[in-house]
């Protein structure tokens, strides 16, 4: 998990970030109905929430087309969040799991964790046109998007 590695070093804020307990994602899993990607919950499990507010500052500086990354959501937003954009307008049957600086999320389908799997593709919810569009066929490539932003 090399890229998840160099993307907390790179973005990463330097305050300490607790990991998530296994215990506490299998209890989410639960909750969800839904395998959440063996990538993601490396992330979390190994880091715990990750804060980026670099990400935003290089992608202005490099005047680069990619949609920022600002936080990770805690266990509990996961879950709740998913359920409360739904109400919302964002399409039904998808997982929230991090946001950007203006309120749009990133999140996975719900029919791609029906399955365990190391990896599956990300979504993007723009929460003003309430649409839900592919941001990358994986989790570890939508990191290493933003790890090429430092030129890693």
């Amino acid at each position: 998990m090399n890229s998840v590695d160099l993307f907390v070093e790179n973005w990463g804020s330097k305050t300490a970030m607790t990991p998530i307990a296994s215990h506490d994602i299998a209890e989410l899993e639960a909750k969800l109905a839904a395998f959440l990607p063996d990538s993601y919950k490396y992330l979390i499990s190994t880091y715990g929430l990750v804060h980026t507010p670099n990400v935003l500052t290089k992608i202005c500086d490099l005047n680069a087309d990619i949609s920022d990354v600002q936080d990770f959501l805690s266990l509990e937003d996961v879950y709740s969040l998913s359920k409360l954009y739904e109400t919302v307008g964002m399409p039904k049957g998808h997982i929230l799991f991090a946001s950007d600086c203006k309120g749009n999320m990133y999140c996975f389908k719900l029919t791609d964790c029906e399955s365990k799997q190391l990896d599956i593709p990300v979504w993007f919810f723009n929460h003003d046109s309430c649409t839900v569009e592919k941001a990358s066929n994986s989790f570890i490539g939508w990191l290493e998007g933003f790890n090429e932003l430092d030129g890693n």
